[in-house]
């Protein structure tokens, strides 16, 4: 006999990735597409002089964090992201705290990821093609200096 799954608990599901919200400053923004959501951590590689092992010992070092690509549909007038990317002069940017968070079915957070000290720092407009049957979507990169994961 088959398992239908009704035995299964409701807790034991993954979430979704269909479902999410972007929250930047008090404001919420609606996108497509949100990628690039990563930490790293580089790797220092030591050998003392007097080690009798031919090898290194590993530790970890600094973290780094990849920017943040946000995608979204273009539509005529709104010009909400490139008003933000106007706003960069040479290092006079207003930075951001961005609340990025996985919805689960009934719409309430299930998950979020809060970059700190984010700001704009690429904007790039779809490309155009006569032959294409595609949305018009502009993307804009975000360089932040922390990703924290919030329960």
């Amino acid at each position: 006999m088959a398992d239908d799954g009704s035995a299964q608990s409701a807790a034991t599901w993954p979430l979704v990735k269909f479902s999410f919200q972007v929250k930047w400053d008090d404001k919420e923004l609606i996108f497509q597409e949100v990628t690039g959501l990563s930490s790293e951590t580089q790797v220092i590689e030591y050998r003392g002089g007097s080690s009798k092992v031919y090898s290194t010992v590993k530790m970890p070092g600094i973290q780094k964090f990849g920017n943040i690509t946000l995608k979204k549909g273009i539509f005529k007038g709104d010009t909400a992201l490139w008003n933000s990317y106007n706003l960069i002069k040479m290092n006079t940017i207003k930075r951001s705290t961005i609340l990025i968070s996985l919805l689960d079915e009934t719409n309430a957070v299930a998950m979020s990821w809060s970059l700190l000290n984010a700001f704009p720092c690429k904007i790039t407009v779809t490309d155009m093609k006569s032959d294409a049957n595609e949305v018009a979507v502009e993307s804009m990169e975000l360089a932040h200096e922390g990703l924290t994961l919030k329960k």
